[in-house]
């Protein structure tokens, strides 16, 4: 069977999904104006693109360092946008945005055009998951093919 490889060890990357802080791997604190769009993605393999059984452990890692950078970043003296932003079926492309202003680039405060509050999503079980959150703000919207949905907390810099 060429082309096919076996994942080994998928029982304890599961495991580690739902234990695991990856900050304090990263030293996000030291970001500045220089870098932009900081971005932390969970699924880098795609695991979840075909299941949402798969996805959903990434998932739920992605919303638990959400809060815990909600909590950081209260202590932050510049101004940011803190979000989340989900495609409807690509898991690998779901990811946490920290986005400072740029001294090179006026995109600050990022905007995406025709937002709305109703689901744009097809994938059924992403939007059961995202209906179940409780305390985000969510704007919805379809980039080049497709839909996506924008997730934020108020009380968590600079708001859409």
């Amino acid at each position: 069977m060429r082309g096919f490889k076996k994942h080994r060890g998928l029982k304890r990357y599961y495991k580690n999904l739902a234990i695991k802080n990856d900050l304090e791997k990263i030293n996000w604190r030291d970001f500045n104006t220089q870098h932009g769009y900081w971005h932390l993605h969970f699924d880098f393999r795609g695991y979840g693109n075909n299941s949402f059984q798969r996805r959903k452990p990434h998932l739920d890692k992605l919303f638990r360092h959400f809060d815990i950078l909600v909590e950081e970043t209260k202590s932050l003296t510049i101004e940011f946008q803190l979000y989340v932003m989900l495609l409807d079926f690509h898991s690998s492309s779901d990811s946490i945005f920290l986005h400072p202003p740029e001294p090179d680039n006026s995109q600050f405060q990022f905007k995406v055009s025709d937002l709305k509050s109703t689901t744009t999503l097809k994938n059924k079980a992403l939007n059961d998951y995202i209906d179940h959150l409780v305390g985000y703000e969510k704007l919805y919207g379809a980039g080049k093919g497709e839909a996506f949905c924008l997730l934020f907390k108020k009380n968590a810099g600079v708001p859409f």
